[in-house]
């Protein structure tokens, strides 16, 4: 695989390709992706189809193809689609008859616009060029856009073939039982009806040719070329399925034939205002290296497109690139995609947390058919909450066998990562609404959870938590995961805080909820009594380490690198129950690291320590782990190597640096919408040293080399402070708007920063 060779401009805006590589197609695809939460459209051109993976994906549309797949979202027919030809030949940029002379593909990251051109040796002589620009609507998300322009250099008679293409990219199969086409005065459609649950789902066509003589809404073009005199045709394309409303072909009719009305620059100029205000949360600057500043924006604009804001649905951990993960919640969501969003665009958090109670029945049920009370939150979750993950996920590429992999199962951090989550969200917004509405309920059900899962051992005095698997998912059937003990006993102490300081605030609120949950004073004690007894690993007194489970220590100690050459086949799994790491102290990704980016109640000699031990021994065979080394790098004062570890988180998909887009058998490509989301935390939390303490903002400030400044803003509890650092000067705003003054504490001092105030504050040499 050859990595994407000068793709980003000057302005750091923006990403392109000048050469089509074949072999790039599956990750160029997501590359230059367009979507608004609602869908997504892959980066594919206008004339390719289900072979070069073209593909809509739709969300809220989980569906089963046939007996035994997965439950995943649908790709619904390609709206777009559009091929021309000159003198009955095809032009196509891959494999096709004619010779290219140009190309260019293009994502203005900045609004969101998809863009091609390709110009090529016309079979009628000289040249002939097309060019292509693609929205997904930001502000209506029901709405695709296109504008097709058709240009030659002498006169030509060429021929349009558009329409709705059904031949598209789907991994388990064709999720539709049933197809009607039909036609409402200019517009084309196809109603669809989902194989499982019979899901209605409505794609409207619409066209129209602008600059040309001809007026014809036929699907099949004939358009007479002038030399340089372009034709123009824009098309529109709506969507609606069955759970949007109850009548999805009027509204998909409706909402393409008032966009046709109002042609692709009305269309553009309301979708990019949209934009610009996005950016205005979001946006993070970086002065001195441009590679890293496009990388930043990239990886933001996919954490953006990526989360639905139409609705109470989950961040996919491959969005709406394509259907692998079946477009649901894993733990990424709360610990990786949500932080960007508390902090620049904090309605969307809380929608993303209001997904988790909505989907708490789910929870329950899984806890029960398990033998637990309370909530234990699906490993991959959907619209319902209910477990998604298949029992068998990987086949051994030896045997040919399936293997049990116990995610679904024992991997029980999910639920007090959600509870972490929520915890983080009413620091940061003081949003106690929510949390007498949906938060506090959440963080009792998980408290029942895991007080039924413990165990109590009267030898030692102390609660612990067996057979796990913890972030480090290659070790299954662990006891006392440390990431899983400390995060669970944050949880126990969440719910017991909240349950107290409701019963200060809202006495009557929470003897709702207590009421509505079955809820007693005796056992909110019994949170007490485990959250005081249970057991966390504690840092080794002399090393300083923190054992990742049990008997971590007694495994054999080998690199990566030298376990890699046992494998008979490079695509082994590595993990439970048979694979080449599971008897050594190889980790497939940060597990104690990981818990240090989440709590940062350690010492830096404690995280340094660790750091130095576990970084080596570590595969990084997930996308998560790079950007937690970042992170944690930076808290260790190691910020070179934090720097190569944000480079390698930021390019996974944009230079294709993943090394699993296929491992055990299992297809695995498309965006990985966790490493977008941890850009914002290694710039933000890392580089910038950001955190919340108490009612304060702190920063620390550790740029690498190449950066001469960096700027961004948080939002904290309804105010904006703006915050631009070089390597020895810090200055933070308040905004004008603002209604309370911001405390910010630099390297133990404190300033006041009032609404309009700028606050300049000199940077330690020492640091």
């Amino acid at each position: 695989m050859k990595l994407i060779e000068n793709v980003y401009t000057d302005a750091g805006w923006d990403v392109h390709e000048k050469s089509l590589d074949p072999e790039q197609i599956v990750t160029t695809g997501s590359t230059f992706m367009i979507g608004n939460g609602y869908l997504g459209y892959r980066g594919t051109l206008s004339e390719w189809r289900a072979e070069q993976y073209t593909a809509c994906i739709v969300t809220d549309t989980w569906d089963t193809a046939q007996p035994g797949a997965l439950t995943e979202l649908c790709t619904v027919p390609n709206g777009l689609y559009l091929e021309l030809s000159v003198d009955t030949v095809p032009l196509s940029a891959i494999d096709g008859a004619t010779e290219v002379q140009g190309y260019e593909r293009r994502i203005d990251l900045r609004t969101g616009l998809f863009s091609r051109h390709t110009r090529w040796a016309s079979p009628a002589g000289g040249s002939i060029t097309l060019g292509e620009e693609r929205l997904a609507h930001a502000d209506n998300v029901h709405l695709i856009a296109s504008r097709f322009t058709l240009i030659a250099d002498r006169a030509t008679d060429a021929t349009v073939r558009t329409g709705i293409d059904a031949d598209v990219w789907s991994l388990s199969g064709n999720h539709f039982a049933r197809k009607e086409a039909f036609t409402d005065g200019e517009l084309n459609g196809v109603s669809l009806w989902t194989v499982e649950s019979g899901t209605q789902i409505v794609v409207v066509e619409g066209v129209r040719t602008v600059d040309s003589s001809s007026e014809s809404m036929m699907r099949r073009l004939d358009v007479g070329l002038e030399p340089g005199g372009p034709v123009t045709i824009e098309k529109v394309v709506a969507v609606y399925h069955g759970n949007d409303t109850d009548d999805p072909r009027a509204c998909a009719v409706r909402d393409a034939r008032r966009a046709l009305s109002e042609g692709f620059d009305t269309l553009y100029a309301a979708h990019s205002s949209v934009w610009q205000r996005v950016w205005a949360a979001c946006d993070i600057e970086i002065e001195g290296d441009l590679e890293a500043q496009t990388l930043a924006r990239f990886n933001l604009f996919h954490n953006i497109i990526h989360t639905p804001t139409h609705a109470r649905l989950p961040i996919g951990a491959r969005g709406l690139s394509s259907q692998v993960y079946q477009g649901a919640a894993f733990w990424d969501q709360e610990t990786f995609n949500l932080p960007m969003f508390v902090y620049t665009r904090p309605d969307v958090a809380r929608s993303i947390l209001e997904y988790r109670y909505d989907t708490l029945p789910g929870a329950r049920r899984k806890a029960e058919r398990l033998g637990y009370r309370g909530a234990y939150y699906a490993w991959t979750s959907g619209k319902t909450g209910d477990e998604l993950f298949p029992d068998v996920f990987f086949t051994d590429v030896l045997t040919g066998r399936p293997i049990r992999n116990h995610f679904n199962c024992w991997q029980i951090h999910i639920s007090p990562d959600v509870v972490y989550a929520i915890d983080q969200y009413l620091t940061a917004t003081d949003d106690w609404d929510f949390v007498e509405r949906c938060g506090a309920e959440i963080a009792f059900e998980v408290a029942r959870f895991i007080v039924s899962r413990a165990h109590f051992k009267k030898d030692k005095n102390r609660f612990e938590l067996i057979r796990l698997l913890g972030p480090d998912e290659y070790h299954e059937n662990v006891d006392n995961n440390a990431f899983t003990m400390y995060l669970s006993k944050l949880a126990l102490e969440t719910a017991v805080r909240l349950y107290d300081e409701l019963s200060s605030r809202t006495p009557q609120t929470l003897a709702r909820t207590s009421r509505r949950i079955d809820l007693t004073h005796a056992e909110v004690d019994e949170w007490r009594e485990h959250a005081r007894l249970f057991y966390v690993p504690a840092p080794d007194p002399d090393s300083g380490l923190i054992e990742q489970f049990d008997g971590y220590f007694e495994l054999e100690d080998v690199t990566p690198d030298r376990l890699r050459e046992r494998l008979i086949d490079p695509e082994e799994y590595w993990g439970w129950p048979a694979g080449i790491a599971v008897r050594t102290q190889v980790l497939k990704q940060a597990d104690v690291l990981q818990l240090f980016a989440l709590v940062d109640s350690f010492p830096p000699d404690v995280m340094r320590a660790n750091y130095e031990y576990y970084e080596p021994r570590t595969e990084h065979g997930s996308s998560l782990s790079p950007s937690i080394h970042s992170i944690v790098a930076c808290g260790c004062g190691l910020t070179d190597k934090a720097y190569r570890y944000f480079h390698e988180a930021a390019t996974i998909d944009l230079y294709n640096r993943s090394r699993k887009v296929k491992s055990g058998g299992s297809f695995l490509g498309g965006i990985h919408t966790a490493a977008c989301g941890g850009v914002w935390m290694m710039i933000v939390q890392g580089f910038a040293g950001f955190r919340v303490s108490g009612d304060s903002i702190e920063l620390d400030p550790a740029l690498p080399e190449t950066w001469k400044t960096l700027a961004f803003r948080v939002c904290f509890r309804g105010n904006t402070l703006s915050v631009t650092t070089s390597r020895w000067r810090l200055t933070v705003s308040g905004a004008e708007e603002n209604s309370a003054a911001l405390s910010v504490r630099v390297s133990n001092d404190e300033w006041i920063v009032s609404p309009g105030e700028t606050v300049q504050i000199d940077l330690p040499r020492n640091r």
